[in-house]
């Protein structure tokens, strides 16, 4: 075995020891034709207020820019799909934030990986991102023979869905190269468009993130939520999986097995009146570890305020 094909065989059996459900490696190159749709989605202000979208450019679009010398994308998928669902009546949650934060948990795991890489190897240069940095990882995905992009703009893995969180990581080492997934097994349906309750999901794979419930109820961080979308929450007070539960692909999800991803039981089983009634002590107790902390116990009672007046 090649030194290139062996290394690869060492880093996709390490990654399924730490829990990754997936590993697909593709050639570091720059993005170009995602680069162009991209620019388009930018300039027609579709990312809203998330301005962040706009800086480093030029890094999301080429790895050596993030990596000096970068040979490699590793990308990484790991499945978050919930052992229990919310039995409450109560405020909606999105998935990925009924555990642990994520973030937390995929950074420790891509530095164990990292760090054997080097022990198999010797001294390599590489980076590992967990959607916090300029790269695209859905489009390094598809690429690394993952899957193919949805119609909702979510990373679809044929037979397994989309409840997966995207890893990346960028390397100076050569490797076998998957191929990119040129399949697209949207066909005719359209049930993710036809759910959207804000209609964020435009025809031709576009979405509008600005007007993404998820985008209103995290990433804005105005007083108050526009009155045009009032009564189209359907409940959701901490991101929104409408798009991913009509999918029919996402039939074939399967609880994970991380145990830092098990679900918070007040996510559960809170009512409504029980959110509101969280003192800010109580609500940094529970939500450390977890990305709801991301709106504040303020940016919370602003979208329970919002989704209760209609």
């Amino acid at each position: 075995m090649n030194p290139a094909a062996a290394h690869t065989h060492l880093i996709k059996q390490y990654s399924r020891e730490l829990g990754f459900s997936y590993c697909g490696i593709a050639k570091a190159v720059q993005l170009d034709e995602d680069a162009r749709r991209l620019e388009q989605w930018l300039s027609k202000g579709m990312h809203g207020s998330m301005q962040y979208m706009e800086n480093y450019f030029d890094l999301r679009i080429d790895p050596a820019k993030l990596v000096p010398g970068a040979r490699s994308v590793i990308t990484l998928l790991m499945n978050y799909f919930p052992q229990q669902q919310q039995q409450t009546d109560g405020p909606r949650i999105s998935k990925y934030a009924y555990g642990h934060d994520y973030h937390e948990v995929i950074r420790a795991r891509l530095n164990i990986l990292l760090q054997y890489i080097r022990e198999q190897v010797g001294e390599i240069n590489g980076r590992g991102f967990v959607d916090s940095a300029p790269v695209l990882e859905r489009s390094w995905a598809r690429q690394s023979g993952l899957g193919w992009i949805g119609k909702n703009g979510n990373l679809l893995v044929k037979g397994a869905g989309s409840f997966y969180f995207i890893a990346t990581l960028i390397t100076d080492l050569p490797l076998q190269y998957d191929d990119p997934y040129s399949a697209d097994f949207c066909g005719s349906c359209t049930k993710c468009l036809d759910a959207c309750p804000t209609g964020a999901i435009l025809p031709g794979r576009v979405v509008n993130g600005s007007q993404c419930i998820s985008y209103f109820t995290i990433e804005l961080k105005d007083a108050l939520i526009p009155d045009a979308v009032k009564g189209q929450f359907q409940n959701w007070a901490f991101g929104c999986d409408i798009c991913q539960d009509v999918c029919p692909w996402n039939r074939f999800s399967k609880p994970n097995q991380q145990q830092e991803f098990t679900p918070l039981p007040e996510i559960l089983n809170l009512s409504t009146t029980e959110w509101e009634q969280f003192s800010e002590e109580q609500f940094r107790k529970i939500f450390k570890h977890s990305p709801i902390k991301r709106t504040k116990l303020k940016g919370i009672q602003r979208n329970l305020k919002f989704i209760n007046s209609h």
